[in-house]
């Protein structure tokens, strides 16, 4: 159960946290278009995404605060398979314009036929590339 209500806190969080970016500047809360814009040539509102990306690696700390432990994550790869794998995922963003917080997230929610496309696309996509890695 605990698992469950963290889960669902923590999509309430990022739920909120996409309606609350469109009502304030009116954008998409997608994190590759955000955290790109950080980077030379930097876009002029530079400080809302430096606050983002702050408050995105200031959560692991809050949710030790909260519950008395940093979250898990198992990363059960060699380096250089994450590394092709981030260069891939990177290409994705590129060519779909977007990521999954962008196009799954907000994108969906909004029937964007674009968003609909590239995340059937992405999801098909983690599905083969499971289905390779475990049987393969």
């Amino acid at each position: 159960m605990h698992d469950f209500v963290l889960a669902l806190l923590g999509g309430l969080m990022i739920g909120a946290a996409a309606v609350l970016l469109m009502a304030a500047h009116g954008k998409i809360m997608g994190v590759s278009g955000i955290v790109s814009r950080l980077l030379p040539p930097m876009a002029a509102d530079w400080q809302w995404r430096a606050l983002f990306v702050a408050g995105v690696v200031v959560s692991p700390l809050l949710a030790r605060l909260f519950t008395g432990e940093f979250p898990i994550v198992t990363i059960t790869h060699n380096p250089i398979v994450l590394l092709i794998a981030g260069l891939i995922v990177g290409i994705g963003t590129v060519t779909g314009n977007g990521c999954t917080s962008g196009h799954g997230v907000c994108g969906l929610p909004r029937l964007s036929v674009r968003s609909i496309v590239a995340t059937m696309v992405f999801m098909a996509s983690a599905m083969i590339t499971v289905f390779i890695i475990r049987h393969l």
